[in-house]
Order: C-alpha cells, then sequence, then structure tokens
C-alpha cells in the first residue's frame, strides 16, 4: 500500500477497463462534486472505459441518483448505477419471491422494489405512524403477507416500524431478513457525519435476535451482478471509494484492483495507522489526482 506516483496511477489506467466509483465522499460531497471529478470521468470514457457508480445509500433509486450525478455534469445512466435498493430487488427478483415486503426505508428502496414487482408495506406510508399506548394492551397489528424485512437507511424511523418489523422477523422463520447495508455513518452533509443504516439494521438483531442477510458492499452480490450483466472480468475492475470497511475491503474481497480516495471518511493517519488491516493497492488525496497522467496516457491505452 503507498500513495500513488504519476507512475503508478498510469499503469492502473492501462490495466483496468471497468471503473467502480463509489459517490458521497468520492465524487461528491452532499450537493458539492469533488474538483476533477468531471474531468476524469470524461477522459475514462474518452478512452473507452467501462464507467460505474455503486452506493451504499438505499434512500435513494438509480434513476435519481443517475439524475443527481447528471445534473452535476457527470453524465451517467442507470445501466452505469448500482444502489443498495436496487441489490435488495435484484436479489428477491433472482430468488422469485412472491410475497409482500416490510421495508425500514425511504422512497428510493420502495421505488426499486416496486419496480421488480414486490409490494410493499411500510417505508414512507408508515412515516409518522406511532404506537397508541393509551391504550391498556398496545398492539401492532402485522400484514401476515409479509415475507421479507428490508432495512435501509430510514430517517424517519420509529418505534412502531421496529416493532412492526420485529414481530416480523420474531414470529415467522421463514421471512427473510435483508440488510441494504450496514454503513455506520454517512456523509449527508459536508459538515457532519451522521447515523447510518448499520444503526437500524442492528436495532432490528437485537430484537429479532436473528441476523441478516447483506447485499451492499462489502457484500459480493452487487459486484457479481455489474460483471455479469456487463460481462467484465474482476481482474480488469478497480473500485475507487473513500471507505476502508466497504468500498475497499469490497474490492479486495472480491478480486478487484482498489484505490482509495481521502476525500471522504478515511484520512491518511487511519489509512497508514497499525490497527487497520483494510489496505488499498492504491491511494491518492482525491479523485482529480488522476489527472496528472492526463498526458502520459498512450493513444493505444483505448479499449477497442
Amino acid at each position: 500500500m503507498k500513495k500513488a506516483t504519476d507512475r503508478d496511477k498510469l499503469e492502473a489506467f492501462q490495466q483496468y477497463d471497468a471503473w467502480v466509483f463509489d459517490l458521497d465522499g468520492t465524487l461528491w460531497k452532499g450537493s458539492t462534486l469533488i474538483p476533477g471529478a468531471k474531468e476524469f470521468i470524461e477522459l475514462l470514457r474518452y478512452y473507452n472505459k467501462k464507467v460505474f457508480f455503486v452506493t451504499n445509500n438505499a434512500t435513494k433509486s438509480r434513476t435519481t441518483n443517475a439524475a443527481k450525478l447528471t445534473a452535476m455534469g457527470i453524465t451517467a445512466t442507470q445501466a452505469e448505477m448500482y444502489t443498495s435498493s436496487f441489490a435488495a430487488a435484484a436479489y428477491l427478483k433472482a430468488v422469485g419471491f412472491n410475497k409482500k415486503a416490510y421495508v425500514i426505508g425511504e422512497e428510493g428502496l420502495v421505488e426499486e422494489l416496486t419496480a421488480v414487482g414486490v409490494q410493499c408495506v411500510g417505508g414512507p406510508a408508515h412515516r409518522g405512524v406511532e404506537v397508541d399506548w393509551s391504550q391498556a394492551e398496545p398492539h401492532v397489528e402485522v400484514d401476515p403477507e409479509v415475507g421479507a424485512v428490508v432495512v435501509g437507511l430510514d430517517r424517519y424511523i420509529s418505534y412502531y416500524k421496529l416493532q412492526y418489523a420485529t414481530l416480523c422477523l420474531a414470529n415467522n422463520d421463514s421471512c427473510m431478513f435483508l440488510a441494504c447495508n450496514t454503513d455506520a455513518r454517512g456523509h449527508f452533509s459536508q459538515a457532519q457525519e451522521w447515523a447510518g443504516a448499520g444503526t437500524m439494521v442492528a436495532a432490528l438483531i437485537g430484537s429479532s435476535e436473528r441476523e441478516p442477510m447483506l447485499l451492499g458492499k462489502p457484500a459480493s452480490f452487487i459486484l457479481d451482478h455489474l460483471c455479469a450483466t456487463h460481462q467484465i472480468a474482476r481482474d480488469k475492475t478497480i473500485v475507487v471509494g473513500d471507505r476502508l470497511d466497504t468500498d475497499i475491503l469490497w474490492g479486495i474481497q472480491n478480486g478487484a484492483g482498489t484505490c482509495c480516495v481521502l476525500s471522504g471518511v478515511t484520512s491518511e493517519a487511519q489509512l497508514l495507522a497499525e490497527t487497520n488491516k483494510v489496505h488499498p493497492k492504491l491511494y491518492i488525496p482525491d479523485i482529480g489526482d488522476f489527472l496528472t497522467i492526463k498526458n502520459q496516457i498512450p493513444s493505444n491505452c483505448a479499449i477497442m
């Protein structure tokens, strides 16, 4: 593991045909594009490299994220965009799921599930619903047709939602427990880190005494789907991201190259600390640092 020199960056550019980028902390922070992100993506496209965007944030759908990126100046299609909300939907579709899903999450997660024919209960529809504690015997009525609890970040989490999901999981061993991601924190604004989806998942692990199936990074499902769909070899793929425990670990465990950017949650001190056991192949200050090799790329580097 070392800070990338121009030679290292040039070798990576030549070696990898598919570039997989995290979003928050890597290409943008909040609503601000990181300097150089647009120009480097354009450079990759100029040389016919395949570009993909993968985020663990399940609050938005692929369509919404692609539209945000495009509005910021980086053209992105839905086919290039992968979210943990899409991963949950794709998994349920793959296993032939035909029941209802109880959602702890927001509009983007419901949108992706609905797109593959999964009928959703909860989510935004349960926003503001509370347990009636004035009753002598408070009670939450659960839809018996729920066959999966799907958990993503829910900024409107409530005790009612947790109880509903707990009843689904604790009273039905066949009910699936799917976690879009288990991120502890996320950069939802530039100034602060915020509690992530992992807090909601952890609450349900505690109450249901069950472990979920993880579908977002660092689990393999998204990269399996991406490589199979787009016919990409893992050893020709590089993951660029700012989180060691998701982005970089995801790439390492799944046979891809890795590059850590220090523009998000990981500092150089954390990366180089003796206690850190997750080591990317390369690291750079930010995505714009790749532009130092712009005039060194040989003309035969393009994928034909």
